[in-house]
């Protein structure tokens, strides 16, 4: 029922904004700024210009707003273009792509950070940038269901009760997606780390 009652408030609001009233969009706003801002500041380290970029989500997601229909949640949705808009900054700004954080007090994480940590050489370095492309790429083809729960559970720290309120699942479809999404990251990095111990043993 709290599922059902968290969307059908947001869902209210959101038909409220639909025939003008601009005050229900501040209380979207209120509501979601903060884990918005958290989101953005995974992209972009300096508060301020953080900021900007989250006022930029919310005027977009605003402007978008006539055209939403509810076929995902409305927390879900607000966050793709979050995450949008912090890519286009980054774009824009020449930055370097996000470095995604795995989450190491997950016990059902896999032992892949251990991997990524065991050597700062500079070989080591140059081989951390390659996986970082390779994780961009990785996250970029995966499906869009499997991508907005692992970005929701890895960049943005979500629970898994969290998820599957954002995204109107159960959790344990949730669960299921995250496992598929970094068992994909995974299969596209195995044979770059691989290599990469291998050469470092040498």
């Amino acid at each position: 029922m709290a599922l059902v009652s968290v969307e059908l408030s947001d869902l209210a609001l959101v038909e409220r904004v639909q025939t003008g009233d601009r005050a229900s969009f501040d209380v979207l706003v209120l509501k979601y700024q903060h884990k918005v801002l958290k989101l953005i500041m995974r992209y972009i380290r300096d508060p301020s210009e953080a900021e900007d970029v989250a006022q930029e989500a919310f005027v977009k997601a605003y402007r978008a707003l006539p055209g939403f229909r509810g076929d995902s949640a409305f927390y879900t949705w607000l966050y793709r273009i979050a995450i949008n808009t912090a890519k286009n900054a980054l774009v824009a700004r020449k930055r370097r792509p996000i470095d995604y954080d795995f989450d190491l007090n997950d016990p059902e994480q896999h032992d892949m950070q251990k991997r990524l940590q065991h050597s700062d050489t500079p070989e080591a370095l140059v081989l951390s940038d390659e996986i970082r492309e390779t994780v961009n790429a990785a996250m970029a083809a995966l499906p869009e269901e499997l991508r907005a729960a692992i970005v929701m559970r890895e960049i943005d720290g979500l629970s898994y009760e969290e998820i599957a309120t954002a995204m109107e699942c159960p959790v344990g479809t949730v669960r299921s997606r995250i496992f598929r999404a970094r068992e994909a990251i995974d299969e596209r990095l195995r044979p770059l780390i691989e290599g990469g111990l291998g050469r470092a043993g040498e």
